[in-house]
């Protein structure tokens, strides 16, 4: 009886590993189609989405749209976004492309896909992420953000933070923390869409043309959304 059970779990996390391999190869294109799509329903809903506030003082905004999470026993995360930082004059940067992993430890079983925006609040954040990683809770302090029209409901370990965490999962959308994610640069997105050579910081910094549209328009949400 042992036996079975042992190889019927065996089984069951074999069948869990390659959901996340297969999420992991979305074209750039298509995860920035997909990060608009999230971004618009999130500011959409009615007194849940992020307080406009918070997007009018934030650093940088990083959208990590359908982050999979799987698990048996040991759990992992993977995800692909972009990652857009606000310019001196309060204008949005064309994005970078970025990848977000995690693990965790502990009885667990099955396959989920959530959502993750991560509103910075500092430009200690946005100058790790420049630099190429960085892992929150260790090179930036993280904690569940604030939902609503505004930020002024935040606890004091919330406003301690230097970045604000979101997840959707099923419909519903809240802060969540994800300590011990790490954040990275992907560098060969940044290749596919903007070409050979360019850093993060050209991109963040205007150096870049012949931007994709679906691109741009990440860039251009932030703007709206914003300006309200």
């Amino acid at each position: 009886m042992f036996q079975v059970s042992l190889r019927r779990w065996l089984l069951i996390a074999l069948l869990l590993l390659p959901a996340m391999a297969v999420h992991a190869e979305d074209p750039p294109l298509v995860r920035a189609q997909n990060a608009v799509r999230v971004l618009k329903q999130i500011m959409d809903a009615p007194d849940k989405s992020i307080p406009t506030d918070l997007l009018k003082e934030a650093h940088a905004i990083a959208v990590i749209p359908d982050m999979v999470k799987a698990g048996f026993i040991f759990g992992g995360r993977r995800g692909e976004g972009l990652v857009s930082v606000k310019n001196p004059d309060g204008t949005w940067s064309n994005p970078s492309f970025i990848t977000m992993t995690g693990g965790s430890v502990g009885f667990q079983i099955g396959v989920s896909s959530t959502d993750v925006i991560l509103v910075f609040r500092t430009q200690r954040g946005v100058d790790s992420i420049v630099n190429g990683k960085f892992t929150l809770g260790a090179d930036a302090s993280a904690a569940a953000g604030p939902v609503g029209r505004t930020a002024t409901a935040a606890t004091d370990s919330q406003l301690k933070a230097e970045i604000y965490s979101y997840s959707r999962s099923r419909g519903l959308f809240a802060g969540v923390a994800l300590d011990g994610s790490a954040l990275r640069i992907d560098y060969d997105a940044n290749v596919a869409i903007y070409g050979a050579g360019v850093t993060p910081r050209r991109i963040f910094e205007g150096g870049v043309s012949n931007v994709p549209s679906a691109v741009v328009d990440f860039r251009d949400r932030l703007e709206e959304y914003t300006q309200r």
